[in-house]
């Protein structure tokens, strides 16, 4: 047994036996599969605003949720208490819920194997941050936006810490654990000139430690590029409405390919065929030069796991190549129902919710163009930097999404910043309008969380510059 198991088994205090009397107790012969997931969270927060700390949290919640799946049906239920009692009427709700008989033979688990790798190799102690030190950070955090001009009137500050052990138990044999440490810094401008107020954000954070927002002061950083855009975001002007080339600039605009494209991939929205890209493998359904993927084994990303939330390692799915669709995110139920591979994207956001698939890290490759040649490319045309929120239509594959840091691209050059700007389209039509890629591919931050009926969980995108021949921008000017 590796250590994060042990680990895992005296934190949640249950025994192998009780583990698989419960198995057993859900596992029969009219259910295809069960599993157990235990989960320890405990989470911190501070934040802080007009130079006062408003908010200070710590939250600390453990339990367990059984499933069992039976063809098409999912039984579920948890319990946050964790006694050998609470445990097997759990297992027993589960089992009833998908209308199967009574188990009475354990399950015995014998296969427990240790990650084969640490994505995010951090001890307790690199987690946990004294309210004092939070407070501190986020002080500096204030003066340092304060200091970069006169017209920040404001500052929120909040910096977000996550400590998750998990132990997945399942019906196949397999028992694996896993330590999951996750961090956020988030800082928020307001500025104001002559009554005109406009604001600025930016973080980030993965599965690290304070040492990363300490190395090379990055949390000054972070502070400045917030004031930044709100400073920016003063003399910007009202966006246009009308259809033109649009230029996505790296990284956090990636959030469009994952709310229009990712989404659509998801094995659950593709099996009931109320996805855009249903019945379409091995079709095209982009440009030549997109290549899409989706990847939680990337070290410390914010949307990356050892193993996901069925105890199966994470890995990187090649999603759309060079066009064409190749594959589907999936889960162990949509895999078996689909008849294709498990991809390592089962994921929860607690112990009390069911498996979903869902993203991890999910971004495009990098192209051949300088970044500079796209723009220059565009006559007259929108540059996209940065995204706020967005909505999207997984049957239609319609979204909409607000521009929080935008400019006009006149004559192939960036020149006035623009406000208001909503970018709207179709996400298979919209990457069929893809015409040039950058040769600058990166990932966001580390802000991302995905919601999906429900249930929140920690994502990553990116991408490089790439332009789009035509989308419709929605503006105040005409």
């Amino acid at each position: 047994m590796s250590t994060n198991e042990s680990g895992a088994l005296a934190r949640f205090g249950v025994t192998d036996r009780e583990i698989e009397e419960a198995l057993g107790r859900v596992k029969v012969s009219a259910v295809d599969y069960a599993d157990l997931y235990f989960e320890y969270c405990q989470s911190e927060s501070v934040s802080m605003e007009e130079g006062i700390v408003k908010r200070a949290t710590k939250s600390v919640g453990q339990g367990v949720g059984v499933r069992a799946t039976a063809g098409e049906k999912t039984g579920f239920a948890y319990s946050d208490e964790l006694t050998a009692k609470d445990l097997n009427i759990a297992a027993d709700t589960a089992r009833y819920i998908a209308n199967s008989v009574q188990g009475t033979a354990a399950v015995p688990v014998t296969h427990r194997p240790a990650p084969a790798r640490d994505l995010y190799p951090h001890d307790r102690a690199t987690i946990e941050v004294a309210t004092r030190d939070r407070v501190t950070l986020l002080n500096a955090i204030d003066a340092e936006a304060r200091r970069y001009d006169p017209r920040i009137k404001n500052v929120m500050a909040a910096y977000n810490t996550e400590y998750k052990v998990m132990l997945v138990a399942t019906s196949d044999g397999l028992m694996v654990g896993d330590i999951q440490p996750l961090s956020r810094l988030q800082v928020t401008c307001i500025a104001e000139e002559n009554g005109n107020r406009q604001v600025g954000t930016f973080g980030g954070g993965g599965r690290i430690g304070l040492d990363y927002f300490q190395n090379d002061q990055r949390y000054l950083h972070f502070a400045r590029e917030a004031a930044r855009e709100a400073i920016l975001n003063l003399s910007a002007v009202d966006a246009p409405a009308g259809v033109m080339p649009v230029v996505l600039g790296g990284g956090w605009p990636g959030i469009l390919l994952h709310e229009a494209i990712g989404h659509g991939l998801e094995a659950d929205f593709n099996r009931k065929k109320t996805s855009a890209f249903s019945n379409l493998l091995g079709k095209k359904v982009a440009s030549d030069v997109c290549t899409i993927v989706d990847d939680g084994t990337l070290p410390f990303r914010r949307g990356s796991l050892n193993v996901d939330d069925e105890g199966t390692p994470t890995s990187r799915t090649v999603l759309i190549e060079k066009g064409i669709l190749r594959g589907y995110i999936t889960d162990k139920l949509n895999a078996r129902l689909m008849g294709i591979p498990v991809t390592g994207n089962g994921r929860r956001e607690s112990y009390q919710s069911v498996v979903l698939p869902r993203m991890t890290n999910t971004f495009m490759l990098a192209g051949e163009s300088d970044p500079q040649d796209i723009i220059k490319s565009v006559r007259k045309g929108l540059y996209a930097v940065s995204f706020g929120g967005g909505q999207v239509d997984i049957t239609s594959g319609k979204f909409v999404f607000g521009c929080t840091e935008a400019y006009m691209i006149e004559n192939g050059k960036v020149t006035r910043p623009i406000k208001g700007a909503m970018l709207i389209g179709n996400g298979p039509d919209a990457m069929h309008r893809v015409s040039m890629i950058g040769n600058d591919m990166q990932l966001d931050p580390g802000i991302g969380t995905c919601g999906k009926a429900g249930q929140g969980v920690p994502v990553g995108v990116g991408q490089p510059h790439l332009r789009m021949d035509q989308m419709t921008l929605g503006g105040t000017r005409t």
